[in-house]
């Protein structure tokens, strides 16, 4: 796959795009995808995603931090290539951007800079300024430009419409399983091991304390997790706790994200690793003791060798 950064190296064969933020390309992002990489296969084309950096919500909400996301860029691109997508268009999102008119985006990037064929649209795909890009805005504007457009219907599971707000709202309420399936894949994070208080050690059960490498990643609810975690090309299984010790230290303490990897001795201060959540195993819980933690600890331990082949 090819990554094109704003307008520049645009040189396409009777291009099909599609547009969007694809946050986790998820299995309805895949729908759309798999739609685009057909039709471009079917006249000999080649197939062009449109994606915008950093996310519009970041440049236009106030939230700031408090918003989170299933995938970074980088995220995205690696699974956009493993779908077999030919270019990947990424154009900066600014203000400036965000009071483009649909047909005035239309008009200077899929038609002038990009050449397109065919339009595909997700089914509930808005674009341009305040959203007013609907499906019914862009036929007018693909008849006056002479493209094609094609929508795509919502992909549902059990009745529920596969989208990356309900995987959002799944993980963070513990359903990983029900979020997991909608992805299409174990929800994973990127992240760096950095200096922590060493209280597992203190324990017999030693952690890396995790910082994702994509500042507005989406961490799942508060408990333990089986997880399997990479490590360059190196593949351990482990348990992952996310939370505030309370134990420890009290309910309402700084967050933490740490994993206990088996079989593993070495020190991994600085180093970058992959987090791929397999299991929840329980919510977060303060007890009584230490002692009465390290006793539930060892059967998390347990429960993970249990659950992880």
């Amino acid at each position: 796959m090819r990554i094109h950064w704003e307008n520049i190296d645009l040189d396409f064969r009777r291009p099909v795009v599609t547009t969007g933020m694809f946050d986790g390309v998820h299995r309805g992002h895949m729908s759309l995808i798999k739609a685009v990489i057909s039709k471009a296969r079917s006249i000999s084309g080649d197939s062009v995603l449109i994606t915008f950096e950093p996310h519009p919500r970041i440049v236009l909400s106030k939230e700031g931090m408090e918003l989170k996301f299933l995938t970074g860029l980088e995220e995205k691109r690696d699974l956009l290539e493993k779908a077999g997508v030919d270019h990947l268009v990424v154009m900066p999102f600014t203000h400036e951007v965000s009071k483009i008119s649909a047909c005035d985006f239309v008009k200077k990037i899929l038609v002038d800079k990009v050449i397109i064929h065919h339009l595909i649209m997700g089914f509930d795909h808005h674009f341009g300024h305040k959203g007013l890009g609907s499906h019914e805005t862009i036929l007018e504007c693909a008849a006056k430009y002479g493209f094609g457009v094609s929508r795509i219907e919502a992909l549902t599971d059990k009745d529920v419409t596969i989208s990356s707000t309900t995987i959002r709202n799944w993980l963070t309420t513990g359903m990983l399983k029900e979020a997991n399936d909608l992805l299409g894949y174990d929800y994973f994070l990127k992240g760096k091991v950095v200096q922590g208080k060493k209280l597992g050690s203190k324990m017999g059960y030693p952690t890396a304390n995790i910082r994702p490498v994509y500042p507005y990643k989406l961490i799942p609810s508060e408990g333990v997790y089986a997880v399997e975690v990479l490590i360059e090309s190196l593949k351990y299984k482990g348990m992952l706790y996310i939370g505030s010790r309370p134990t420890l230290e009290g309910w309402g303490g700084e967050m933490t994200v740490e994993v206990n990897i088996f079989d593993l001795g070495d020190d991994l201060y600085g180093r970058d690793l992959t987090i791929i959540f397999k299991h929840r195993l329980r919510g977060d819980m303060k007890f009584d003791n230490t002692e009465s933690l390290y006793r539930q600890i060892e059967n998390d331990k347990e429960d993970t060798l249990r659950l992880l082949p």
